[in-house]
């Protein structure tokens, strides 16, 4: 369901091409997703057709130069559409898998690799055939990138890898995988990055993580043991892992601000006709007046986090955006969310518990959206630093 246009407040960052892709975001959901959705909650992970569709629609990694199979089009308000739409229907859970296909790790392949790299992976990371996560977090050690310890040793034309990673979205569809690794003891010079195929010797996938919310998402731990991987697929130079990590940080916490302000918009959207239809003592919800100012401090507050999310937008579609903005956006709009979604789950009373109704569903979806990519505390942190604290 689309939000009101009561809800949001007028909006300048996107053109007419923009808003046809909308519609085509909008048609690929109705006739794509919603059909499927509830068997792949039931089964934790979507049908890989999911990507190869969307390929098909254009809806993959559009920065792809047209060589390569891709539309050549370096405009992140198309990826923002994408993710607007996936957050507001309440379909964020597959949604989540797509946009870390572009948001993610589409960066690392049009931005690192060599034109022969290029030729490898790029058209089906483009047309989906390849499914692509990204490998950060270690049992040991999550937002704090110094701490890896998956380690990378060179031996002739091969690194030898060995290691652990957790919470790896895409991790059980994945057939490819960003891994970082340390190739040194140096705190930041030692990590580099490596893309492993699935089918090497020694990477295992284990088990598809059950987790609170997020259900049609497959979220996996991988392990690598004595896993040989070619240097020709050394992302980049040897040592230059983390600081290309920390440059596309800004993208991916600009991804999640997009998901939280528009799930947070549907989820209020829904709430609206709920509190209208609802009646208690004779009359709806909606009009006692707790409810009433109760909805109107969440509508004003999603007003106001939209403007400043669609200004954070529009700066990275001129790749003007900072980790600063992006860290403030990150964390200011998913606590919002979870605000949102709590508050709207209580207006429904005991039904809100119940997972039939959409709005226990993004109650559970939202709450890890202050925690992966960074959480609150690790964006606070950063925003301090930059005032001199």
């Amino acid at each position: 369901m689309t939000a009101p246009t009561n809800l949001a407040p007028t909006r300048t960052i996107y053109d007419d091409d923009h808003e046809q892709f909308r519609d085509t975001i909008k048609q690929f959901i109705d006739t794509t997703v919603a059909p499927n959705f509830e068997r792949w909650e039931k089964d934790k992970v979507v049908d890989r057709s999911l990507f190869t569709t969307a390929g098909e629609h254009g809806m993959l990694l559009f920065s792809t130069p047209e060589e390569f199979g891709g539309a050549g089009v370096d405009d992140f308000r198309f990826n923002a559409i994408l993710d607007e739409e996936f957050g507001r229907s309440g379909y964020a859970s597959v949604g989540l898998g797509l946009a870390l296909q572009n948001d993610v790790v589409g960066p690392y392949f049009t931005d690192l690799t060599n034109d022969e790299q290029k030729q490898r992976w790029l058209p089906g990371l483009t047309n989906g055939t390849l499914i692509g996560a990204i490998a950060m977090t270690e049992p040991g050690a999550g937002s704090d990138l110094s701490g890896i310890r998956t380690r990378a040793v060179r031996d002739n034309d091969h690194y030898v890898i060995n290691g652990a990673k957790t919470f790896i979205s895409n991790g059980q569809n994945c057939d490819i995988v960003v891994v970082a690794a340390r190739t040194s003891d140096d705190k930041h010079k030692g990590l580099s990055l490596f893309v492993i195929e699935n089918g090497t010797p020694g990477f295992e996938k284990g088990r598809n993580l059950d987790k609170l919310g997020l259900h049609g998402q497959d979220t996996s731990e991988l392990s690598f043991t004595d896993v040989r991987v070619p240097a020709e697929n050394l992302l980049g130079q040897e040592g230059s892992g983390f600081y290309q990590l920390m440059r596309n940080l800004p993208q991916e916490r600009l991804s999640l601000a997009i998901t939280a302000v528009s799930s947070a918009e549907g989820v209020l959207s829904r709430t609206l006709d709920y509190v209208n239809e609802r009646k208690a003592f004779g009359r709806p919800i909606g009009t006692f007046q707790h409810n009433r100012f109760l909805l109107a401090e969440l509508a004003t507050e999603l007003d106001i986090a939209r403007v400043y999310v669609d200004h954070c937008v529009s700066l990275h579609a001129k790749h003007e955006l900072t980790a600063v903005r992006a860290a403030k956006a990150k964390w200011w709009t998913t606590e919002l969310q979870v605000r949102v979604a709590d508050r709207c789950l209580q207006l429904h009373g005991g039904y809100g518990y119940m997972r039939e109704y959409s709005v226990s569903r993004a109650f559970a979806d939202a709450r890890i959206q202050t925690i992966y990519g960074g959480t609150t505390e690790i964006m606070k942190e950063i925003i301090g630093r930059d005032l001199g604290l």
